[in-house]
């Protein structure tokens, strides 16, 4: 039996796994759905990129978990990739979703084309704003699913994106499994085409959208249950 720690992107709280969680379960998986500080059920919190690492750590001790899969969609696979170096044999793999990953002494922001979000967080008392419908646009989610999207999405707190990554070795020694959503984009940036010469990681393709828990959760929960058998 595995352990799954889901912990979804900017903007979002453990609600949306909620399509996920049965089919793991189904598939004999124990599953426990995260959020973050400052989001969701925890809006309020203050919250940095650090808090978050270790809202993932906490959890691991608090449930004295093993056997994990760590499991990082879009802006969680940033604290997901630090965590997962700081659980030590707990962890049996990382799962990133569509996800970032971190770079040591670089944020989530590192490398983005401008600085408009950046300008947006200022602008917005250091938040990062919730979802519109057009930031949901040709992303194979149907029109009830762009709904619930932007009426429950939260504002993002801004020091998460913007605080740099702590790694302590590298990324491409730790068991891994990337998947990519072709919608978003057809290929993986150049820091993740990089990690995956690693023999320890492994690529997989959706042919959906960046939010594959709400456009494709079973074909998601059956890639996440067959990423726990690997080696």
């Amino acid at each position: 039996m595995t352990e799954f720690i889901l912990v979804a992107g900017a903007k979002l709280g453990a609600w949306a796994w909620d399509e996920v969680v049965p089919e793991l379960r189904a598939a004999g998986h124990e599953v426990h759905a995260l959020t973050l500080s400052g989001l969701a059920e925890k809006r309020g919190t203050p919250a940095g990129q650090q808090t978050h690492v270790q809202d993932i750590v906490e959890a691991v001790e608090r449930l004295d978990v093993r056997d994990v899969v760590l499991v990082g969609h879009s802006y969680s696979g940033i604290p997901v990739g630090q965590a997962a170096q700081r659980i030590g044999d707990r962890l049996r793999r990382v799962v990133y979703v569509d996800a970032s990953v971190p770079a040591d002494g670089k944020s989530f922001l590192w490398g983005w084309p401008s600085d408009g979000v950046r300008a947006a967080i200022e602008a917005n008392d250091g938040f990062w704003a919730p979802f519109a419908p057009e930031d949901l646009a040709e992303q194979d989610l149907t029109d009830e699913q762009i709904a619930r999207l932007v009426r429950d999405s939260t504002p993002h707190p801004g020091a998460s994106l913007t605080e740099p990554a702590v790694l302590t070795h590298s990324l491409a020694e730790m068991p891994t499994t990337y998947v990519k959503c072709l919608l978003d984009w057809p290929e993986p940036g150049d820091d993740v085409a990089e990690l995956l010469k690693s023999d320890r990681w492994e690529l997989v393709t959706m042919n959906t959208g960046h939010w594959p828990m709400f456009s494709q959760p079973r074909e998601l929960a059956r890639i996440l249950h067959e990423s726990a058998n690997r080696p």
